[in-house]
């Protein structure tokens, strides 16, 4: 029996999803044998990790704080395994620019993209160049805040009368944006599970299907009912093979562990094209990478374990 600490919640606006992520873990923790510490992350996080006497902490915490290496630096410092990927990798990955970047850098296909801050459109003059972007990635685009998941701040702009509203609305999340040249195509999502004895695996891919709208937002994602996601999705074997060849690279290049689940749009031309990389991906009832792990025939529980052990095993080869 291990003492968990199940790290949850915290003040980000992807709160309510952790939390369910968080209850899940914990049962499934109790169910295996452990002893659970349940978390809600605040000021006082460094004061109940040390009180509780925690041997190892399952990170459950999305959003800022959770997925951009803030919390895992915290657990280095207090010398306590934690589940997932590490410091960089988390740091790479939730800013969606710098992770595009390492992307393309890598020679991953990743749509054409364009981003700024809002320090640039007041200091030097941003805005007076959104007609070069648009001419430069056309129309339709996806405007997004360049951090946060859950599709929190997505939204579609299909002319230049939608580019304003959109802004604003990813600048309300974050203070930088990226506009991203939409890629019509079917929604994919490729979850990466860690093997202590080998090289990661991709697990069955999830097909999205949003019902009755174009455009896979935060409601499509974990409203029940409003999307029908399909695993594992029918697609042609060399394909599918395609598609999780690319998404283990993603993983590896953007310096990955344990899990994580990488977002693709499978364009009409057959090239997938990698959207972003979540290193916390969703373990609530809606959430990818259950259903995918549930189709390559691991149940809840042993998925939990096996992400347990893998930050066991990283701790024992720090030391």
């Amino acid at each position: 029996m291990t003492r968990v600490a199940v790290l949850k919640g915290g003040r980000s606006l992807e709160r309510g999803v952790s939390l369910s992520s968080g209850a899940r873990v914990e049962d499934a923790l109790e169910r295996l044998g452990h002893d659970v510490v349940a978390v809600d992350v605040g000021a006082d996080l460094l004061e109940r990790l040390r009180d509780g006497a925690c041997e190892i902490a399952f990170i459950a915490l999305h959003g800022p704080g959770g997925e951009d290496g803030t919390v895992q630096e915290l657990l280095e410092v207090l010398e306590i395994p934690y589940t997932g990927s590490g410091v960089g990798a988390c740091a790479r990955c939730s800013d969606k620019v710098n992770a595009k970047h390492v992307l393309r850098d890598a020679g991953l296909p990743t749509p054409d993209w364009v981003a700024f801050s809002e320090s640039a459109l007041r200091e030097l003059g941003a805005g007076n160049a959104l007609g070069a972007i648009v001419q430069r990635l056309e129309f339709p685009l996806v405007v997004k805040p360049a951090s946060h998941g859950s599709a929190l701040g997505i939204k579609f702009a299909r002319s230049a009368a939608d580019v304003p509203a959109a802004l604003v609305a990813a600048f309300s999340y974050d203070h930088k944006v990226l506009l991203e040249r939409h890629v019509e195509g079917r929604e994919l999502a490729i979850s990466i599970l860690g093997r202590p004895a080998g090289e990661p695996e991709a697990l069955p891919i999830v097909e999205a299907i949003p019902r009755g709208q174009d455009f896979y937002d935060f409601a499509a994602r974990y409203d029940i009912g409003a999307t029908t996601f399909e695993c594992p999705a029918q697609l042609a074997p060399a394909l599918a093979a395609r598609a999780q060849e690319i998404a283990l690279a993603a993983y590896s290049v953007l310096g990955c562990y344990g899990f994580a689940r990488v977002d693709m749009i499978l364009a009409h031309d057959g090239e997938p094209q990698i959207l972003e990389l979540n290193p916390i991906p969703g373990l609530t009832e809606t959430s990818l990478l259950p259903q995918a792990a549930d189709a390559a025939g691991i149940e809840f529980d042993e998925l939990v374990e096996r992400i347990l052990e893998s930050a066991r095993v990283r701790s024992l080869q720090a030391h």
